[in-house]
């Protein structure tokens, strides 16, 4: 076939695609097919990725593969022959831990929220839209830019063993006070990251997890010693097992990890420390690389922000919808109404909080303090 009956060829197909590359998991199938009936001429291709540092990675090395539009001689739709630019993404799942640093590196471009019909309509006090407005440094900037539209998000919960707690006539833990209980001594997981372990220990101190100044906090010190007592192990990626096996009774840890765990496990039940919690959320964010904005990129934002569709991706995908809290309770479906985890009691929502980049001088008490506990003698 001759060059010029292949672009011919090519030129003929007009269907525009969405290309969108998610965390895995986060989005149902169900969800992808309700988007793909409402198209007209145009398709949705969804790549999954395991981990959210694999999509970091991914937006790294394609703002490194980037090149000019005027680098490649052939349009990027022309089959072999385009640019690398062809494989790079609309839009891309990212977490709010990501955000300063993709916003540092200059690897995501923001967002033109004017064309984001859900934007409004983000819940609590606008703290959904509060970790995505930042300046060029990814600081919390409300004059700044919209980087990410966030379509999930989670909590910090607690775990524990019910069988084990009635056998033992162990009154269950309620909030993050519960951690310090000597008859709990040895038989905590708790999970390793300074952030978590140290807001934690704030939070029941009656403080906020993103307090700058740790010297502020006389007994905080004292209670860091006193909880790597109670500690058995520290885990970020193997704390369930052992809470399943029973070589631990109680375990802190990621709702989105737990979720799953109580559906096959009766004997685990969860809960979120009425003192409120550490809150995550995942958005979507479009790479940097990418040459403009699709139509279809912002048609999927506000898909994903749809009340109806909110309330099927938190039933479905282990984790709530920020559009979820803003829809009137009585109007969602009873399996959602009935999930503190994935519908919390708002005094408790309302209490909890974002992890948020903090200065570098603050980062290194962090750091400081962390190392300190774990390399205290038990």
């Amino acid at each position: 076939m001759l060059l010029s009956q292949l672009l011919a060829g090519c030129s003929g197909q007009s269907q525009s695609t969405l290309t969108v590359r998610s965390l895995s998991g986060s989005v149902p199938p169900q969800i992808l097919n309700e988007f793909r009936k409402g198209l007209s001429n145009a398709a949705l291709n969804v790549s999954p990725e395991a981990e959210l540092q694999t999509l970091f990675t991914l937006l790294q090395t394609w703002k490194q593969e980037a090149k000019p539009p005027s680098a490649s001689r052939w349009p990027s739709w022309v089959p072999f022959v385009g640019s690398s630019e062809a494989a790079i993404p609309d839009l891309v799942t990212l977490g709010d831990y990501w955000l300063e640093k993709a916003i540092q590196q200059q690897l995501i471009a923001p967002l033109d929220p004017t064309q984001l019909q859900g934007w409004a309509q983000l819940p609590l006090n606008d703290r959904w839209k509060a970790i995505v407005t930042r300046n060029a440094q990814g600081q919390l900037d409300a004059k700044g830019q919209v980087w990410g539209a966030p379509y999930r998000w989670g909590s910090t919960v607690i775990a524990y063993r019910t069988d084990i707690f009635r056998e033992k006539g162990l009154q269950p833990p309620t909030d993050w006070s519960d951690l310090w209980r000597s008859d709990l001594r040895r038989h905590l997981s708790l999970l390793d990251q300074p952030r978590e372990v140290i807001g934690l220990t704030l939070k029941k101190l009656g403080k906020s997890y993103n307090t700058q100044d740790l010297g502020s906090v006389p007994d905080l010190d004292a209670n860091l010693r006193a909880l790597q007592q109670q500690a058995k192990l520290y885990s970020s990626s193997a704390y369930l097992q052992p809470l399943i096996l029973g070589d631990t009774w109680l375990a802190v840890g990621w709702s989105t990890d737990i979720l799953p765990i109580i559906r096959r496990n009766p004997n685990i039940a969860v809960v979120i420390p009425q003192s409120g919690t550490a809150l995550w959320t995942d958005m979507w964010v479009r790479p940097a690389a990418t040459s403009t904005a699709s139509s279809l990129a912002t048609q999927w934002i506000n898909f994903c922000w749809q009340p109806s569709i909110a309330a099927e991706l938190a039933l479905l995908s282990r984790a709530s919808s920020p559009a979820v809290l803003r829809t009137d309770r009585a109007s969602l479906p009873q399996a959602l109404r009935d999930n503190p985890i994935l519908l919390p009691d708002t005094a408790i929502l309302e209490a909890s909080e974002f992890l948020q980049p903090l200065p570098t001088a603050t980062v290194q008490q962090y750091r400081d303090r962390w190392k300190t506990l774990r390399q205290a003698v038990s």
